[in-house]
């Protein structure tokens, strides 16, 4: 199926997914436009600048229209995290 959006903007929808799994050290395999976050918590990541930030009581189906390189396992109690690109 050829891409119906083939130019991508902050506000065209996200074409392809990918499933999150936060670890202490490893960058994830592509930068996100924004993290879908499946079930309730915090999110811990890294951004491409080195900076951590923890994003506090996020609810289950919120989306964070954020790009980090990382997202840690220390300080991530969120669930089912996805990255959307």
């Amino acid at each position: 199926m050829k891409n119906q959006f083939p130019v991508r903007g902050a506000t065209t929808s996200a074409v392809e997914m990918f499933t999150i799994a936060p670890h202490a050290t490893d960058e994830l395999p592509q930068v996100p436009r924004a993290i879908y976050v499946g079930g309730a918590g915090n999110l811990a990541v890294v951004t491409q600048g080195g900076e951590t930030v923890v994003f506090k009581g996020l609810g289950a189906g919120q989306t964070l229209v954020i790009a980090p390189a990382r997202v840690l396992i220390a300080g991530t109690t969120a669930t089912d995290l996805v990255g959307l690109v």
